[in-house]
């Protein structure tokens, strides 16, 4: 028999199983003439039809699913409502499927068949779409390392939730139930609403920073654009004003920058990631003046992302860096929350997205500098100053492992060489490296550049990930994974390039995320630093296939 014959199996034993334990999934205002009935195996034997689509059927006994207005129409709204998990619901035909019902009325058996399986499709591409994505991670991500998921969604909940009336429900089914994607989903449809408003002035550039106590016209545009973002409380609630230069403002001086403006800006700073202190810089100028259809785009893109991650956020223990939100967060097997902040690659040498598996820390890190780094990076300054390998405790060595003079290296052509840097308070590394294995030579690891933690933007690495507090995050590691040792009795040995195996390995996933809720479910706006959302917005734009 064929590759789908395990597939068939389940579904007629999925079938009998649902006939036992839900025998009205058909209500009797749905039962069909035979004829109907086998007009419509008929076409589905006919036409070789993809397994889900004959999975349904079965499932209904072989009876159709849409041959009342009522349920169309409950259809279609449902398919139009997928607006809202950023899909588009011309993917489906939700314009065009009513008004197919309706002439396929008038026609024979036949025709009805046609229409209840070109529906039911419909449908079944809607689901997986929720389910999966609408886009194939590979066509946009090339680093990524995953094959697609088998469809997540349980089919016979499906086919009752149809037999019930009830389209919403067959789309919750495969929907993500994560906190998260209802949060975006919230997001979009607030953010689409906004877009709706009108058209709003932009803020013009200034010399100087907008700060509190100014006064004059940038302050009342300032309002309006807050506003527009969710400060409604800047402008008198005047309908025929709002949001337009006319409005006044609720403290009775519009053109004022008073401390009700400054507490609204450092709001608006905090859900875009930037400084919040107050002050209208130029980068939050730039973030007020967004047309909200970009920031409706970015929700849509970060939508999809969350339809792909949905499996890798539902494990426990599970520990995941989010790139473009600075961030690393730890879910450990005890259900409880360890984050903290990070240093990633620059838009230069970007971080990778990788799934994989903690495996090993390396304690005390000597650092052999990768052949972009020692190329790019190390050689022009050697080149410059002879003392430079001395000065930060880098040895030169041969590609077997043997020690060389500098000295007698010609660094305008060093030929097989490897610098390495020793353990030590000065390595890049740091005192303790979290591995894992990948392709792309990334791994977690401390750092002696601490400040760097305090900028608001920190895409300053050359790919790998930095991590604040890597220490206690190494022994949360250790501990976690059931290992005994102890991490500072393990520095303090003094011992160098010491690898110390996790008992138990511990998912981790790096993810590429420009829109995200923060730990209060808001969602925050990042910086698109590899500017990766314009191909997926593309991709998500294109027609279903």
């Amino acid at each position: 028999m064929n590759e789908n014959q395990p597939l068939r199996r389940w579904a007629i034993g999925a079938a009998l199983t649902l006939t036992l334990t839900c025998p009205l999934l058909v209500s009797a205002n749905e039962s069909t003439s035979h004829a109907m009935q086998q007009a419509l195996a008929q076409r589905i034997a006919q036409s070789g039809e993809a397994l889900p689509v004959a999975s349904f059927y079965e499932l209904r006994r072989g009876e159709p699913a849409w041959q009342s207005i009522q349920h169309v129409e409950a259809l279609v709204n449902a398919l139009s409502s997928l607006v809202d998990d950023g899909l588009t619901p011309d993917d489906y035909q939700a314009a065009s499927l009513m008004d197919d019902f309706q002439l396929s009325q008038q026609l024979d058996d036949q025709a009805k068949a046609n229409f209840d399986i070109r529906a039911t499709r419909s449908l079944l591409l809607a689901l997986d779409h929720l389910s999966l994505g609408k886009v194939n991670p590979r066509e946009v991500e090339p680093n990524w390392d995953l094959p697609r998921p088998e469809r997540s969604y349980a089919l016979p909940r499906v086919v009752q939730a149809i037999g019930e009336g009830d389209v919403q429900k067959a789309l919750m089914v495969a929907r993500p139930a994560s906190p998260e994607y209802a949060q975006l989903r919230e997001a979009l449809a607030h953010y689409r609403r906004l877009a709706e408003q009108g058209s709003v002035p932009y803020l013009s550039g200034r010399d100087e920073s907008l700060r509190p106590g100014d006064r004059g016209n940038d302050v009342q545009t300032l309002r309006q654009r807050l506003t527009l973002w969710g400060e409604p409380h800047l402008l008198a609630a005047d309908s025929d004003a709002y949001p337009m230069i006319g409005a006044q403002s609720a403290s009775g001086d519009r053109r004022a920058f008073d401390s009700e403006v400054e507490r609204a800006v450092m709001r608006f700073q905090r859900r875009h990631q930037l400084q919040e202190d107050g002050v209208v810089g130029e980068r939050t100028r730039l973030a007020l003046n967004m047309p909200v259809a970009s920031r409706v785009d970015q929700l849509r893109v970060n939508l999809e992302r969350a339809r792909w991650i949905r499996p890798s956020l539902q494990q426990e223990p599970f520990v995941w860096v989010d790139i473009a939100g600075y961030r690393l967060h730890y879910t450990r097997p005890n259900g409880e929350h360890w984050d903290t902040r990070v240093v990633v690659g620059s838009p230069n040498r970007e971080t990778p997205i990788i799934h994989s598996s903690i495996s090993h820390l390396t304690i005390n890190p000597s650092w052999t500098i990768p052949p972009t780094i020692m190329r790019e990076d190390v050689l022009p300054r050697v080149r410059q100053d002879a003392d430079y390998l001395t000065r930060q405790n880098i040895q030169v060595v041969s590609l077997s492992g043997e020690t060389l003079d500098a000295a007698t290296i010609d660094w305008q052509r060093p030929g097989g060489v490897m610098l390495r840097q020793v353990a030590g308070s000065s390595n890049p590394l740091g005192r303790v490296v979290v591995r894992f294995p990948n392709n792309d030579m990334i791994y977690l690891h401390d750092t002696p550049a601490r400040g760097l933690f305090q900028r608001d933007h920190r895409a300053l690495s050359s790919g790998c990930v930095r991590v604040e507090g890597v220490t206690e995050f190494a022994q949360l590691l250790l501990q976690d994974s059931g290992s005994r040792y102890q991490l500072n009795s393990l520095i303090n040995s003094g011992r160098s390039d010491r690898n110390i195996n996790l008992p138990t390995r511990i998912p981790v996933a790096l993810h590429y995320l420009t829109a995200w809720p923060d730990d209060q479910g808001e969602v925050v706006f990042r910086e698109d630093i590899y500017r990766r959302d314009a191909a997926l917005l593309a991709a998500l734009s294109r027609g279903a296939a």
